[in-house]
This record gives structure tokens, C-alpha cells and sequence, in this order.
């Protein structure tokens, strides 16, 4: 009979082996990826004779601090003056709306064919102001990006003559991030969202799979958009819930990984954190809404598989908390009834679920030119830590999406490409992580006590998994006590009183 002690341990192995599926689908995008090298960068089928009309939508909501940078470099893409729309969609509830509109007026003075629209409420969220605009859009292609983002002048020049092909609904550019090397949090950020880029887009478009537009960076074809039903705010990503919805109507997209459309990263834990419960949140929404659609289809079965995959997996987070309840249980019923004996069942559910990490983000790395594991080995056990770091915040957007808990959408604070403005951008845009700061720095006291049982009955071979998770814990609620602690209580520079 199997003593009750043992139930620890089995739950524990068995939410390994769940959270090693998902290490291993990361080792499968990497096959894919090298596998369908041949369609790395797919190419036009024709060139238009005559250039299609197209319109620029730049949903805007409490950006000061960038809104200009947007309008000016919006502005600036080269394509004929009589093809081109620009729409600044403010939803602002701050001063930015008087900085557009002025910035707004200036340009079109000046030649440029931008307008200005303004909502009085927030109805929809981004969903909901890109449909507003596309209500009076009279281009034929759409194009959209973020308060962040600065557009290439060749952007257009370099997208539009995909849609030669009429079956080519979206095409989708790479992000790259001008404050890549502000700090380690923004080092590790960018690294995850390498990653992302590389492999998760490589691998599902060469290889013929269901990829989402990434909401920013990219051109859709209107007709695509109304033909799958429209900007929809029942999830909070908008953008591949469209995606998935337009690829069901037999839309095809394409992914350019060889053109990068600058961006910024949030600059500080609490605002990472907050995005990411978002993307979970939304992405798990997007899951519930459409997996039933999608495995109905008629779709092959490596699509719906794929699909299944992606939509799902921020599930992992809940259960990556659960884990780190049954840390100490597990680890003390195994070390007094097994004495190691199950050690060898923890090497490769541990190679699958987090080893996975370090090579899918280095080798991403890799491919963009940046050096290999040799340079950024150190930092595989941190990018693991990061996403431990996550869990919490993510865990609970999740299980918020499965009960059909209603939140709204809240922006990631886009700070400057200066500097000097950042401080006081934090202060203004800044997210509070204060219950998330005291849930994380729980999570790390309690790991912390693991470590120091491990080391009092001489259980060292827990000590890297139990410093993993502390790391992770820690390095989440250290870095929003700091980063709070700095915005409350330090005055304001001169240079930061001059843009007050």
C-alpha cells in the first residue's frame, strides 16, 4: 500500500511532467525552425504597379512622453503623400491629448496627411480605437503601431507588395529595442522576447502553422479584418485573438524576421510584470474563445496542435506555483523514504522543463548575430529565474481568464528614448507592484527557509532547484521594493523639473 506521504511526491512528479510538455514543444519549435531553413525569408509574389492605398493607425492612450517621437517618425515613412493616411487614435485622459493635437496640427501643416481623432471614452480598450478608426480608414491596407514603436521610413516600401498575393492577409516585422542594454531587467526582457521572435514566429510561419500578429510593427489587409469579424474586445490581445480568427478564413500571414521596427522595453519590474499578466491573461482568453473553433476545423492536424500548444501555454504558470508550494513536502518525504532513489527521475523531467529555457532564448540569440551559449551561458539560470519571477502575477491572470473574471487593459508605461526623462516618466507612468512586491517577496522567505532545511539534513542535491526559485522570487521582489522605494522618495532633477 502507498503510505499518504507519498501523494507529495507523485503530485509533484506529475506537475513536472506536465510542465516538461511545454519544455519539449520549445525543443520542437527549434526543429521546426532549422528544419524549414528554405523559407526564411519568404519573398513577394509580384511587385504593384500602383501602389495601394494605405492607413496608419497609432492608438495612443497617456503617452507623453513618446507621443511626439510617434507622430514625427509616423511622418517620416516614405510613400506618396496621396496614398497615405495617418490616424493618431487618442484615447488619452491626461495632457497628451493637448501634445497630439498640437503635434498633430503642426505636422499636417506641414504637408503631412495625419489626422487627428479623439474618443471620450475608452470603450473597447486598443480594440476598440482601432475600429473606430478603421470606421473612417480609406486605405486598403492597415497598418499599426504602438505610442513606442519607431517605424522605418522603408517600412511601407518594404511590406506592401506582399499583399500582391490576395490570399496574404497581415504581414508581421521583428521587434528590436532601443533600451535593450539600460539594465539587466531589460537585458533579460529582450532576451525573452528574442526568443519569441525567432523561434516562435520563425518556426510557425516557415513551417506552415497559425502565427499571430503581434498588435504593433505590422500591416493588415482591411478586407482580412472585416472578413474575419472585426476588432473584438472580449479578450485583452485583440491582436491574435484577430489573428487566429483570420487564419480560420483561410487568411495566410507573413513574417519578415529580416525587417526590425524599433521599440522600448519597459523599463522597470512592476510594469514587465504587469504586461505580462496581460499577454497571459489575454492569450488564455484567446485560447477559451477559439481552441473549440479551431479543433473543429478543417485545419491539418500539426496546425491545431500548434495552436493548441500556443494558446495554452500560460497554463503552466499556475502550475509552476503549485510546484513551488510542494517544493518542501515533496523534498522532505522523498529525502527520509527514498534517500535519492527517485533521483533519477528528476534529470531529464529537469533537462525538458527548464534546460529547455537556456537553449531555445541563447540560441535565439545566435541566430540575430549576438554570440552563443558561450557568451550568454551566465545568464540562462537568470532567464529561468525571470520567468519563476513571473508566476505569480501570471498564475493568477490565468485563473482569472478560466472563471471569465473581466479586467481592464492596462498599458505598459512607455517612458523616452531620453534618458534624463525616464525618472520622471517612472514617477508619472509608472506601474505600483506593491502587492505583487509582498506576494513574490512571500514566495522567496518561504524558499528561502527550503534552502536552509536542505542545508541543515545535508540535502544538497536540492540546492540548485531551490535557488532557482528563490532567485527567481527574490529577484521579482527586490527589484519592485527598489524600484518603488527610488519613485516615491527622490526629488526631481532639474532636468527632469524643465519637462514637469
Amino acid at each position: 500500500m502507498i503510505s499518504p506521504d507519498a501523494a507529495p511526491v507523485g503530485l509533484y512528479f506529475a506537475l513536472m511532467a506536465v510542465l516538461s510538455l511545454y519544455g519539449l514543444h520549445r525543443y520542437h519549435l527549434i526543429f521546426l525552425y532549422y528544419r524549414h531553413r528554405g523559407a526564411a525569408h519568404p519573398q513577394p509574389a509580384g511587385r504593384f504597379r500602383r501602389l495601394p492605398r494605405v492607413t496608419v493607425q497609432l492608438p495612443i492612450y497617456n503617452e507623453r512622453f513618446v507621443v511626439e517621437q510617434l507622430l514625427e517618425s509616423a511622418c517620416r515613412i516614405d510613400y506618396p503623400r496621396e496614398l497615405l493616411q495617418i490616424q493618431a487614435l487618442d484615447d488619452s485622459t491626461d495632457e497628451t491629448h493637448r501634445l497630439a493635437l498640437r503635434k498633430t496640427q503642426q505636422l499636417r501643416d506641414a504637408g503631412h496627411p495625419i489626422e487627428y481623432r479623439r474618443r471620450e471614452n475608452r470603450v473597447g480598450y486598443k480594440a476598440g480605437a482601432l475600429e473606430a478608426g478603421l470606421a473612417h480608414a480609406d486605405g486598403e491596407l492597415i497598418a499599426v503601431f504602438d505610442a513606442d514603436f519607431t517605424p522605418p521610413r522603408d517600412f511601407l516600401r518594404n511590406t506592401v507588395h506582399y499583399f500582391t498575393d490576395e490570399r496574404v492577409g497581415a504581414v508581421q516585422a521583428r521587434w528590436t529595442y532601443r533600451n535593450r542594454n539600460d539594465s539587466l531587467l531589460t537585458r533579460l526582457q529582450a532576451m525573452l522576447l528574442d526568443g519569441h521572435f525567432v523561434f516562435e514566429h520563425g518556426a510557425r510561419a516557415r513551417s506552415g502553422r497559425f502565427f499571430n500578429f503581434n498588435g504593433t510593427a505590422g500591416i493588415l489587409r482591411k478586407k482580412a479584418i472585416e472578413d474575419a469579424g472585426g476588432w473584438q474586445h472580449d479578450t485583452l490581445t485583440e491582436d491574435t485573438d484577430l489573428s487566429y480568427r483570420a487564419q480560420l478564413r483561410g487568411w495566410r500571414f507573413v513574417y519578415l524576421p529580416h525587417l526590425e521596427v524599433e521599440s522600448e522595453l519597459p523599463a522597470d519590474m512592476a510594469s514587465f510584470q504587469l504586461q505580462q499578466s496581460r499577454w497571459a491573461k489575454g492569450l488564455t482568453q484567446t485560447g477559451i474563445k477559439l481552441l473549440p473553433r479551431i479543433l473543429r476545423s478543417d485545419q491539418p492536424l500539426q496546425v491545431k496542435a500548434e495552436a493548441c500548444a500556443h494558446l495554452t501555454a500560460n497554463v503552466a504558470y499556475p502550475l509552476l506555483l503549485l510546484l513551488s508550494a510542494l517544493a518542501l513536502p515533496s523534498m522532505s518525504v522523498r529525502f527520509h523514504h527514498w534517500q535519492g532513489r527517485l533521483l533519477w527521475l528528476d534529470l531529464p523531467i529537469f533537462l525538458a522543463t527548464f534546460s529547455s529555457l537556456g537553449s531555445f532564448y541563447i540560441l535565439a540569440q545566435r541566430e540575430l548575430g549576438r554570440g552563443g551559449f558561450g557568451r550568454h551561458a551566465l545568464l540562462a539560470p537568470l532567464l529561468a529565474a525571470t520567468g519563476i519571477g513571473l508566476a505569480i502575477g501570471n498564475a493568477k491572470a490565468v485563473m482569472e481568464a478560466a472563471v471569465g473574471s473581466a479586467s481592464p487593459f492596462e498599458r505598459t508605461a512607455k517612458y523616452s528614448a531620453d534618458r534624463k526623462i525616464v525618472p520622471l516618466a517612472r514617477r508619472r507612468y509608472g506601474a505600483r507592484g506593491g502587492r505583487r512586491a509582498a506576494a513574490n517577496l512571500l514566495a522567496a522567505a518561504y524558499f528561502a527557509f527550503c534552502l536552509c532545511w536542505a542545508a541543515a539534513v545535508g540535502n544538497w542535491l536540492s540546492f540548485p532547484f531551490l535557488a532557482l526559485f528563490f532567485a527567481g522570487y527574490a529577484f521579482a521582489a527586490g527589484s519592485m521594493l527598489a524600484q518603488s522605494r527610488s519613485r516615491s522618495n527622490a526629488p526631481l532633477t532639474a532636468a527632469e523639473e524643465s519637462v514637469r
